[in-house]
C-alpha cells in the first residue's frame, strides 16, 4: 500500500532534507524543494497531497501562515506547522488558521512521525461522528440506557433511587 504524499514547505534545505529523510524512513513519498507559498499552492493543485508540513518563516512576501490560511479556506488537506517560532504573537496568528498540528524546532524524529500519523488518521475520520448522529443504535444495552435517561428526564425534580434506574 502506498503511503500518502506529504508536501514539505521549507526554505532551509538542510532542514527540508532532514524532514524528508525521516519521512522516507517511515515509507512516505515526499515533495521537496518547495520554498515559497506560490510553489506550494501550485504543487497542491497539481498533485494529490495528503498533508502539508509548513515552516512559518519562508523569507518571502508571503509566509507559512498565508499558506495555512489558503489551506483552511480550501479545507481538503490537513497541515502542520513545523517552526522555530512559538511566541505569543505567532501562536495567535497561527491559531486563526486552525492547523491540525504544531511542532517546534528542533523536534525529535518520533515527534514528527507520531504527529503526522495522528493528523492523517484524524483527518480521514473527521466526519465519522457527524455520520453517527443520524444512525440509531439497535443493541439492547443502549436501549436500556435510553430508558434510564428517559426516566431521569421525567423524574428530574424527584429523588431518584439507583434501584429505580436498574
Amino acid at each position: 500500500m502506498n503511503k500518502p504524499i506529504i508536501l514539505i514547505v521549507e526554505d532551509e534545505l538542510i532542514i527540508a532534507l532532514d524532514i524528508k529523510e525521516i519521512l522516507i524512513e517511515e515509507g512516505y513519498e515526499s515533495v521537496l524543494n518547495v520554498a515559497t507559498v506560490e510553489d506550494a499552492i501550485k504543487t497542491i493543485e497539481n498533485n494529490t497531497v495528503a498533508l502539508v508540513l509548513i515552516d512559518i518563516n519562508l523569507k518571502q512576501d508571503k509566509d507559512g501562515v498565508d499558506l495555512g490560511t489558503y489551506l483552511l479556506e480550501k479545507d481538503r488537506i490537513p497541515f502542520i506547522y513545523v517552526t522555530s517560532y512559538s511566541d505569543k504573537t505567532t501562536l495567535e496568528r497561527v491559531s486563526e488558521t486552525r492547523p491540525h498540528g504544531f511542532l517546534v524546532k528542533p523536534f525529535k524524529p518520533i515527534d514528527l512521525k507520531t504527529t503526522i500519523s495522528i493528523v492523517l488518521n484524524n483527518f480521514i475520520h473527521r466526519n465519522i461522528d457527524v455520520l453517527r448522529q443520524d444512525k440509531e443504535i439497535k443493541t439492547d444495552i443502549p436501549f436500556i440506557l435510553k430508558q434510564s435517561i428517559r426516566y431521569i428526564d421525567e423524574n428530574i425534580s424527584k429523588k431518584i433511587k439507583i434501584s429505580d434506574l436498574a
